[in-house]
């Protein structure tokens, strides 16, 4: 078992401190966000869910598989693949960030996909009002 976490431990970022690997950690997350924003529309719709309607107006309406448990989002098939690979980019941005922490430009870009992230979401959130809080259901 030791043997294992060590040759694991060989392919870690070495740099000291918690934000090499953390940024391991969310790049492996978003490689496989990226993944699942091409196989399938429902996380995707999920999060960005769009204006609510009347239980009436759900009904009749014939009710597409992307849409069983986001009907009223404004996610397409095509928005959830450009999502996925805006995602895929971010992601290798932070990879290379991870295991270059040492180098300011890698740390920089790496804080400003976090950053644009943050300004995307924030502004679906409250200024196009198509993102999901946390505190929503």
């Amino acid at each position: 078992m030791a043997s294992i976490l060590s040759q694991i431990s060989a392919y870690l970022p070495q740099h000291e401190g918690l934000l090499p690997q953390w940024l391991l950690f969310v790049s492996i997350v978003s490689v496989a966000n990226s993944i699942q924003s091409y196989i399938t529309l429902d996380y995707t719709a999920q999060v960005y869910l769009g204006p609510a309607t009347s239980p009436s107006s759900k009904l009749s309406k014939p009710i597409k598989p992307a849409s069983l448990l986001a009907p009223n989002s404004p996610a397409t098939p095509l928005s959830s693949r450009t999502f996925g690979t805006w995602t895929l980019i971010q992601s290798l941005v932070r990879l290379y960030a991870a295991y270059n922490i040492g180098n300011e430009a890698f740390y920089q870009l790496a804080f400003l996909t976090y950053a644009v992230a943050w300004a995307h979401f924030f502004s679906e959130w409250k200024e196009m009002g198509e993102g999901k809080g946390g505190d929503e259901d």
